[in-house]
């Protein structure tokens, strides 16, 4: 956020809360003022998790942004793969308390992202060209007229690439890990 926006999210404590991924744990676990370690592939953790978020968080007439990437790396439990996406299509379709905002992969588990996507209200797609260009394109969204051009996000080839490496080492660790639970 601080390289792309010149945001520091240190500058909105109470406002923002993160929930670390640990496939180790089991349960939910408060490690800092704004940080919880929680397996988020269980989906009773899950929403253990997402209520001791909402309670560290400042309450506001806005309500509750749920934001997740690369969640389709949880679909690789072989044990809670179905359950955790019943979870997340559930949330998707039926939490209006809440908004989600979900980033996932369609690289894996297409036909299973699929039904996320079917579930939403909102949809866009990115791609990557090369060399490091990134293009996003808005599929569907609810009750608001939107331009369906396809338009190039303007991200510097360096943040990508960075952005990039991040989840190559993520996929390669996380995603043994994860095929044990």
């Amino acid at each position: 956020m601080k390289a792309l926006y010149q945001m520091d999210l240190d500058d909105y404590r109470g406002k923002v809360v993160y929930i670390q991924f640990d496939p180790f744990t089991d349960g939910c676990k408060k490690t800092g003022d704004d940080t919880l370690m929680a397996n988020m592939v269980i989906p009773d953790i899950w929403d253990e998790a997402v209520l001791t978020a909402e309670h560290m968080l400042d309450k506001t007439e806005l309500g509750t942004m749920v934001f997740g990437s690369a969640f389709n790396l949880l679909l690789f439990s072989r044990t809670y793969k179905q359950s955790i996406l019943d979870k997340l299509k559930d949330v998707i379709q039926n939490d209006k308390s809440r908004t989600y905002s979900f980033a996932v992969s369609t690289s894996a588990l297409a036909d299973d992202i699929r039904i996320l996507e079917d579930a939403a209200d909102n949809l866009m797609f990115t791609r990557m060209e090369k060399p490091m260009r990134l293009f996003m394109k808005i599929v569907r969204m609810k009750e608001v007229r939107f331009s369906e051009q396809e338009k190039e996000v303007p991200i510097p080839k360096g943040m990508l690439e960075e952005i990039n490496a991040i989840a190559e080492a993520t996929r390669k660790t996380r995603i043994p890990e994860i095929r044990k639970i």
